[in-house]
């Protein structure tokens, strides 16, 4: 497991408006139990995606939507399957993280 890691939704009802879920707690505490998550939404599924809150973000050829306000902690054991990682988008990821709890 790694910050920024992309998993599978592993649930039948939500997996298709939130196909993914993204795992941005920071590696230190990778011993625990339970890992923070953002889902990742389809576009379709926020169809107007605020600026700072709700980036754009690319899975391969897919483009999901980052809904940072449904932050959530989540137990390791109910992580779906691990697809990628997109460290390379941590700028995107962050920035909302922060445009959420500091409104900066």
């Amino acid at each position: 497991m790694a910050q920024f890691d992309v998993y599978e939704n592993p649930n039948p009802t939500s997996r298709k408006t939130i196909p993914y879920l993204l795992d941005v707690q920071n590696d230190l505490l990778d011993s625990l139990a339970t890992r923070v998550i953002v889902p990742l939404a389809t576009i379709a599924a926020i169809p107007k995606p605020g600026r700072h809150l709700n980036p754009a973000l690319s899975i391969g050829e897919i483009i999901v939507v980052m809904s940072t306000a449904e932050i959530a902690g989540i137990s390791v054991k109910s992580l779906g399957k691990r697809v990628c990682s997109i460290k390379e988008q941590r700028n995107e990821i962050v920035a909302a993280l922060d445009f959420l709890i500091t409104g900066i």
